[in-house]
């Protein structure tokens, strides 16, 4: 692992700071008038979801943690769980539905995800960006309603509500971003 100083921490890095293994997820540099610089850090932890800001000085280090990326291939749905398939040694994983969040909605069969690990233990999963969907339920077409900006809302295959343009029915097949269950396109 690598030391840096307090000053460097960046929105994304995952450090060690007591005892844990925290994700800053908002930094903002102060510098005031009197006194030492400090960056003030909104850290999120890996383990059990806490957060927590904290103050760090230009003086302080802390070290920054390296996560091991793997790829895994999604299997199926046990009910409280997931089951995915490591791409290189084949060994199964499950892990608990609270565990993979929101993200497990656009779980797809066969589906390719990365699991971060720290230490031999599971700490994300991030599905692809884009996911392909099928349109199960929307409101019919109204005639005249062609406004560049109007949408309508849907019901894709997997339960996700997407709002789409008037153009897409029933059986269609978009691509959503899986972030922010926006609508993208219409899939080829």
């Amino acid at each position: 692992m690598a030391k840096i100083n307090g000053n460097e921490i960046k929105p994304g890095n995952v450090i060690e700071h007591d005892g844990s293994v925290w994700r800053a997820m908002k930094t903002n540099a102060v510098k005031p008038g009197k006194g030492g610089a400090f960056n003030q850090v909104e850290l999120r932890n890996l383990m059990n979801g806490s957060k927590l800001n904290h103050r760090f000085r230009a003086s302080e280090t802390v070290e920054k943690v390296r996560l091991e990326q793997r790829e895994f291939q999604f299997l199926y749905d046990t009910g409280d769980a997931y089951a995915f398939m490591d791409q290189e040694n084949f060994e199964q994983v499950e892990l608990q539905k609270d565990f993979v969040g929101d993200q497990g909605q656009f779980l797809q069969d066969g589906m390719t995800v990365e699991i971060e690990y720290y230490e031999e233990t599971p700490i994300g999963v991030a599905v692809p960006e884009q996911v392909t969907l099928t349109i199960e339920e929307t409101e019919p077409v109204v005639k005249g309603q062609t406004a560049a900006n109007s949408f309508k809302p849907a019901v894709c295959d997997n339960g996700v509500r997407v709002m789409v343009p008037p153009f897409c029915g029933v059986g269609e097949r978009i691509v959503v971003q899986t972030s922010d269950t926006t609508y993208l396109k219409r899939a080829d």
